[in-house]
């Protein structure tokens, strides 16, 4: 017994077939820029604190965002948990932000308006595309433990430091051209700082991004 199948119903059953493969292969290649970003950040300051952070998984009105920015002067005593994740299925911002602030009028001692000592450190991964910076001024005193692991998957920056001084630190984390930065961030703290870091940005992609 022969079953015969309209030709019509041939072509919508090739045209389902391709449509279905088109979707799945749209959406291959739109995970290939997937970002996804952690951090966890803790410091206490005795001095000034200033600081400022962007997340966001699209431009424009899309995705989700989030900015964070802490002035001061006096006492601050601060713990951030953070996650970015975006790929085609779903986009995710969480932040966790744990603080004491006491405010104080903070004048700079005058050994901190004189020093030729300086420490200053950049690494970038263009595979992850992501870059991080730290550098050291006006120190008094400094001591420092920098760990960094980098490869074409995965960038973890590790900061410990704990100085009388001025310390900076930034970092930026855009997959490629086609996205937008998942995170900004750019911290300058004086006084006596104690910093204990931990940033790391993943999966694959070639973005090649200056020091700032």
């Amino acid at each position: 017994m022969r079953w015969l199948i309209p030709v019509s119903s041939v072509f919508f059953l090739v045209f389902l077939i391709v449509t279905i493969m088109s979707s799945i292969l749209c959406a291959f290649a739109h995970d290939t820029i997937a970002q996804n970003f952690t951090e966890r950040s803790k410091i206490f300051v005795i001095g000034y604190v200033d600081e400022s952070r962007i997340y966001q998984t699209e431009k424009g009105f899309e995705g989700t965002k989030m900015v964070l920015s802490t002035r001061g002067s006096g006492i601050a005593d601060r713990t951030i948990d953070s996650q970015v994740y975006a790929d085609s299925n779903m986009a995710e911002t969480s932040l966790k932000v744990s603080a004491i602030y006491d405010y104080r009028p903070y004048t700079p001692p005058l050994v901190f308006t004189q020093s030729d000592l300086k420490n200053a450190l950049c690494a970038k991964n263009y595979e992850v595309g992501s870059v991080y910076s730290e550098s050291y001024s006006n120190l008094k005193d400094l001591i420092k433990d920098t760990k960094i692991y980098q490869d074409d998957n995965t960038s973890i920056y590790d900061i410990d430091s704990e100085l009388q001084g001025v310390a900076r630190i930034g970092s930026r984390v855009k997959k490629n051209a086609h996205t937008v930065p998942t995170y900004i961030m750019g911290g300058t703290y004086i006084g006596y700082v104690d910093i204990r870091s931990e940033m790391q940005a993943g999966n694959m992609s070639i973005m090649n991004l200056p020091c700032p």
